[in-house]
């Protein structure tokens, strides 16, 4: 069997790649800032707040926690969903990373 793209990178670049698909479609963005302003909720409170069929805010849901950045228990037969603290620190420790190196470097670039 062949080795696939992301073989070619390291675990950090595909990791930072994976969280950056996810959060890659607005719905997401509007999900995961939706669970920070609630700090937990099912299922069913985040279709109220979008214009979403409940099918597929529950596929971007999927997404979501397969990336890593939501979590969810179930209680009964509803799930309840947050964010995951772990994969948005490494988010803002890549982003503080560019960041850094952006502003220290010199400004003889295009």
């Amino acid at each position: 069997m062949g080795a696939t793209k992301t073989d070619h990178f390291t675990d950090k670049q595909n990791t930072i790649a994976t969280l950056a698909k996810a959060i890659g479609h607005p719905a997401r963005v509007a999900i995961i800032e939706y669970l920070m302003k609630v700090d937990s909720c099912i299922c069913g409170d985040i279709v109220n707040e979008l214009p979403l069929a409940q099918p597929t805010v529950s596929q971007h849901l999927k997404e979501l926690k397969n990336a890593g950045l939501i979590k969810g228990d179930i209680e009964g037969n509803t799930i309840c969903y947050c964010i995951d603290e772990k994969a948005i620190e490494k988010l803002q420790n890549y982003f503080g990373y560019i960041s850094t190196k952006l502003i220290n470097k010199k400004k003889d670039c295009c």
